[in-house]
């Protein structure tokens, strides 16, 4: 069971729909899920390591270096609202979907 962290700038609009967008990308590939969050990228930050994927937007990568040495995969998106990217590079990540 994952726990998913989305984040943006401000974690209002932006996260919202990109946690919509990471709802579809679960629901097409049968992913079981036991946390799914939208922040900012400050609240997600301090955060990040309670969960086991954050995706955020592709420049605020090296946010979560910390995160990342401890295991947390983190995925940037170049289009935070395609589903295509985000479903793609989920698989890409190693991250056991099952």
């Amino acid at each position: 069971m994952l726990n998913i962290l989305v984040c943006c700038a401000n974690g209002a609009g932006t996260s919202l729909m990109m946690k919509m967008t990471a709802e579809k990308v679960i629901k097409s590939l049968n992913v079981k899920v036991g946390k799914l969050h939208h922040c900012s990228l400050s609240e997600g930050k301090s955060a990040a390591t309670q969960f086991d994927v954050v995706f955020c937007p592709l420049n605020f990568i090296s946010m979560f270096k910390e995160a990342e040495a401890k295991g947390v995969h983190v995925i940037g998106l170049k289009n935070v609202m395609s589903q295509a990217e985000m479903e793609e590079k989920l698989k890409a990540s190693g991250v056991e979907l099952n």
